[in-house]
């Protein structure tokens, strides 16, 4: 792929995904309420969606994605019911201190893998990135193995930069809040936007 090309993808996607919206907002609150335990499959999860997307996009089966408009309702509404839970969870857990939260199981650290992606997978905001302005900014009808991996490549790593730059934010700001009543109000406030966040990718068409 000709580097001028590239450079405008990395451009364009790099602020798409800075732009806050419900992932943002997810990832935030995670961090806030729980600490880095998980994060890195929270953020796995997010990548793996957004090459999804762009796989279909590059491989022609963008019609294919949105005939099979039931399969990613249902993808959709399960990565917002998911996020719910977590936003419960948040609202009725303990206030203990931030720096005392055990780590996650395997399995929970699955959970999170997956409930990132099946939000990503049902964000309305990578849907109309890769289904429509994708095509604007990349030839997709003669992007080869090599471009192919080289956008891949740069997918993994801005979303990456980008998620993990939120999250470094947000636990530095987690380290002010030592008291249990402070503890309680910011997992009551992170459970808050997390259940935003859940809402607005269950709304939006």
């Amino acid at each position: 792929m000709p580097l001028r090309s590239l450079a405008l993808f990395c451009l364009t996607y790099l602020l798409v995904t800075a732009t806050p919206g419900p992932g943002i907002a997810a990832i935030l609150a995670r961090v806030l309420g729980r600490g880095h335990h998980g994060l890195a499959a929270f953020i796995a999860g997010y990548v793996v969606g957004d090459l999804v997307w762009f796989t279909l996009a590059a491989t022609g089966m963008a019609v294919l994605a949105r005939t099979a408009h039931v399969v990613f309702l249902c993808i959709k509404y399960a990565g917002a019911l998911y996020l719910l839970y977590l936003a419960c969870r948040l609202w009725v857990s303990s206030a203990q201190s931030t720096d005392s939260a055990a780590g996650p199981s395997p399995e929970s650290r699955v959970r999170l893998f997956l409930s990132s992606l099946s939000l990503t997978l049902g964000n309305p905001k990578a849907i109309v990135f890769y289904l429509a302005l994708l095509p604007t900014v990349i030839d997709l009808q003669n992007l080869t193995v090599a471009a192919f991996l080289e956008v891949a490549g740069a997918i993994g790593v801005i979303l990456s930069t980008v998620m993990t730059s939120y999250s470094i934010a947000a636990l530095r700001a987690r380290r002010l809040f030592k008291s249990h009543r402070a503890v309680r109000w910011l997992n009551r406030g992170t459970g808050t936007v997390m259940a935003g966040a859940a809402l607005t990718v269950a709304v939006r068409r």
